[in-house]
């Protein structure tokens, strides 16, 4: 609790405190409980109306001047203490926004998220771990007050004005992804950024399928559908769940991916068709191809199972699923040839 909430939450309570022992005094006098509570408020607050009843008693009299002045006191204490607090709200709004202007000025070379929901905070999450410079942009103030919170950098506006894109740095930006549900939204943001900067690595959401071609023509480098990735993710589940235990510890798997892409490898995972021309072959005869385009490092077996580090004379069948390390090769592609090269 910051030091002007902490006084007016002092100054309400001293406040409730006199108010209770005011009306307590007024009833043992013998008044009833409309009468004390309209004595106390018009006392508390100098309202200066008449009194409700003679105070004719000098015990009553003396009860109802310290009443005032109490009354008085914690009036002002709370008065002060609200406008601390309006104040303190109103200065530190000033020194964020500028401060985040000052940290704009500054960002060279970073990320730019459009939108911060499900997978904007996610993708936020990631950049943070990886310690990589970015700012998010929405227009939901309420999302963007759940991301300062979180320390990171945001702007206020909407994604889709170009001057929105500028004063987020998209012509210093290295890359931008525009990750909102609309895919409306995500060409109009996709088009704008390409047009100001030619440079930027633009990674885009699409919710249909048949938005991918649009967005890349609009000008985006990647298209990520995250409908079709789950429905993969879960019929590979469905397929092979032994798989779990080599692809769902998601800190070995950044690892591996991260180590694999800076050999310039990629692991890949395929399943054989019923008519693949590997189907009754070896593993051996698969990485034979291509020059050993592939290393298979697991089989996920149709019947149950999974096989670590398969031999060479291990056999394929129809509805394995093949777990290989290729240098930019197409594993589904390769396992559907009709003759096998």
């Amino acid at each position: 609790m910051t030091y002007p909430t902490r006084n007016l939450v002092y100054g309400l309570s001293f406040m409730a405190a006199v108010m209770v022992l005011g009306v307590v005094g007024y009833l043992l006098a013998g008044w009833d409980l409309s009468d004390a509570v309209y004595m106390v408020v018009i006392s508390i607050f100098t309202v200066g109306y008449g009194e409700v009843r003679p105070l004719q008693e000098e015990g009553l009299r003396g009860f109802t001047m310290l009443l005032i002045v109490l009354g008085c006191f914690s009036v002002i204490f709370v008065s002060g203490a609200l406008v601390q607090f309006l104040m303190e709200g109103q200065i530190r709004r000033a020194l964020g926004l500028r401060r985040m202007s000052a940290e704009l000025k500054k960002l060279n070379q970073h990320t730019i998220i459009c939108g911060y929901g499900r997978i904007g905070r996610m993708v936020a999450a990631d950049l943070k771990s990886g310690q990589r410079p970015f700012i998010i942009v929405d227009k939901d103030v309420r999302r963007l007050e759940t991301a300062r919170e979180a320390g990171y950098l945001t702007l206020e506006g909407e994604a889709t004005e170009e001057s929105v894109l500028l004063e987020a740095g998209v012509t210093r930006a290295a890359v931008l992804a525009t990750v909102l549900p609309s895919d409306a939204m995500n060409v109009f943001i996709t088009l704008s950024a390409r047009d100001l900067n030619p440079e930027l690595v633009i990674i885009a959401r699409g919710e249909d399928p048949a938005t991918e071609r649009k967005l890349i023509q609009a000008g985006a480098n990647r298209v990520v559908l995250p409908a079709h990735i789950g429905a993969e993710r879960i019929s590979h589940l469905i397929l092979f769940p032994e798989a779990a235990e080599l692809i769902d510890d998601a800190e070995k798997s950044q690892h591996l991916k991260q180590e694999l892409g800076d050999l310039g490898l990629e692991m890949e995972e395929a399943v054989i068709p019923k008519f693949s021309p590997f189907v009754g072959k070896c593993v051996g005869d698969l990485e034979s191809l291509h020059s050993g385009a592939f290393l298979v490092v697991a089989l996920h077996r149709r019947g149950g199972g999974t096989e670590l580090r398969p031999g060479r004379e291990t056999l394929l069948h129809a509805g394995d699923g093949v777990v290989a390390v290729s240098r930019g090769s197409n594993l589904a592609k390769l396992l559907d040839l009709s003759d096998g090269k």
